[in-house]
């Protein structure tokens, strides 16, 4: 059976990295330390996905300048305390190698900043199976499409024989607006109602699952 797709594009928290705890957990401390109103694990498990400012900005739409710059600069404190011991979820990194084996293409488009990823990539191990990579330092946050454009003029591929994975509506809504398809998965950030409107053309409980289908059948 032919592919269905060349390139696969990878979020990474809540879809290969299991943080999504730790990051919610970091967002509500640095709230809490710089003196901001208090929100749930929930409210802040739902921004993850965005750049950290558009992130910022979404929970706190009505802050000074100053209040967003010392949540971000505690929020980063918080996150490079716990950043060395994130988990990769059960199955990650043999798929990443299988796919990587199998010829495809593959990318990570993210909401982290360069240094959180190159981090993350260089802790994972995972780091030479990427052919290309994208992060908010270097492009508009997501839904905007333009990390996807990017990585798909770099290595050549049309947006329909493109996939982008993620486990949040930024992902999938990017995915649409850069005009590829998606997949879903449902042990991230968000529940699986926030995005299924967007249709993606599978969705996942579990990691394990999502590498067996994407083996056999992207």
């Amino acid at each position: 059976m032919p592919n269905q797709f060349d390139l696969i594009v990878w979020d990474w928290d809540g879809t290969i990295a299991d943080s999504t705890g730790m990051i919610a957990n970091a967002v509500r401390t640095a709230a809490e330390t710089v003196g901001l109103p208090a929100i749930t694990m929930q409210a802040a498990s739902s921004i993850i996905g965005l750049g950290l400012q558009e992130a910022i900005n979404t929970l706190y739409r009505d802050i000074s300048v100053d209040q967003a710059q010392a949540l971000a600069a505690q929020y980063r404190t918080n996150y490079y305390a716990g950043a060395n011991d994130i988990p990769l979820f059960s199955g990650a990194v043999d798929t990443i190698i299988a796919l990587n084996k199998q010829g495809f293409k593959l990318a990570v488009a993210t909401g982290k900043g360069r240094r959180g990823l190159n981090l993350s990539l260089e802790n994972s191990g995972l780091k030479q199976y990427f052919h290309e990579t994208r992060t908010v330092d270097e492009c508009f946050s997501k839904p905007n499409p333009q990390m996807l454009y990017e990585i798909m003029g770099r290595l050549d591929v049309r947006p329909e024989r493109t996939l982008m994975i993620g486990d949040t509506s930024y992902d999938l809504q990017m995915a649409k607006n850069a005009g590829t398809s998606s997949v879903g998965v449902t042990f991230g950030a968000q529940l699986p109602d926030q995005w299924q409107h967007l249709n993606p053309i599978q969705q996942f409980n579990d990691f394990s699952s999502l590498g067996r289908w994407l083996q056999e059948y992207a």
